[in-house]
């Protein structure tokens, strides 16, 4: 048995890219599974919700249930039908966040001037318009939150640009900083995966590719952290990265999480 009650694991470069499953991804699961560790997914992607793991991880054989799946998008909805109910919130973000915020009773609104809330995330069509309106929506002090930091997002060829290089451009324009990043490496994160595991931090893992958001997520909350090197991560990264920033262990991919039980 290992004193790991329960794994954080990222999805996107650590488990799969794109829709390809990367090496030693299931071995590093089965093995965790039989160290009797609780299992949670947490994806920093805006445009899912977690029945769509299910159904990504399902042709490689992995079985997942929705109830043991986050991301910065139903941390998101969770978080403003929880604390800004009723208030109209303006949307930079795709359909699909969209339609997450609709099923969590997020009152949205399309005209920025109706702005109470303004979420900004990954737009496909984001565009020198959507900036001005953002601009508007902005205008006084209402709350500006982000769904994720991720300044580029992973596919099967390389990168695209990410929610990280929108709320980057809104903040520019706007003169501010958002108030909050709701997903990983938040506080609001950490919060929304404990409630689902039950356990204490400490005797949590997270396993993911990315220093800012896995490796931080984990470090601000107390929990033991291991960075993959299958993702955005290289040693070269790694080397230049502050001390306090650093993971407890670098595991060449999932497959190494074994050594660590």
């Amino acid at each position: 048995m290992t004193h790991y009650e329960a794994v954080i694991l990222d999805v996107d470069g650590t488990i799969v890219r794109g829709e390809e499953l990367l090496p030693g991804a299931t071995d590093g699961l089965r093995a965790l599974e039989a160290a009797g560790c609780s299992r949670l997914l947490f994806s920093n992607n805006p445009t899912r919700g977690a029945d769509h793991y299910g159904e990504k991880l399902a042709p490689h054989g992995i079985d997942v249930d929705p109830g043991t799946v986050l991301t910065s998008a139903t941390v998101s909805a969770e978080y403003l039908a929880a604390t800004h109910p009723g208030e109209a919130v303006y949307l930079v973000g795709g359909e699909r966040l969209e339609a997450i915020l609709e099923d969590a009773a997020v009152e949205l609104t399309s005209d920025p001037d109706a702005a109470a809330v303004v979420l900004g995330s990954f737009d496909s069509d984001f565009s020198f318009g959507t900036l001005w309106e953002s601009l508007r929506a902005l205008e006084g002090d209402v709350p500006f939150y982000g769904t994720d930091p991720d300044a580029t997002i992973p596919i099967d060829d390389g990168e695209i640009p990410g929610t990280g290089a929108i709320l980057a451009a809104m903040e520019t324009v706007a003169g501010r900083e958002a108030d909050a990043i709701l997903g990983k490496p938040s506080s609001i994160a950490a919060a929304a995966a404990m409630g689902r595991l039950n356990v204490d931090p400490r005797n949590v893992l997270v396993v993911g590719d990315r220093l800012n958001t896995d490796i931080e997520l984990g470090n601000r909350a107390g929990m033991e952290t291991a960075l993959v090197l299958t993702g955005v991560t290289d040693r070269a990264d790694l080397a230049a990265v502050d001390p306090d920033s650093e993971p407890d262990h670098v595991l060449e991919s999932l497959a190494a999480v074994e050594t660590l039980l």
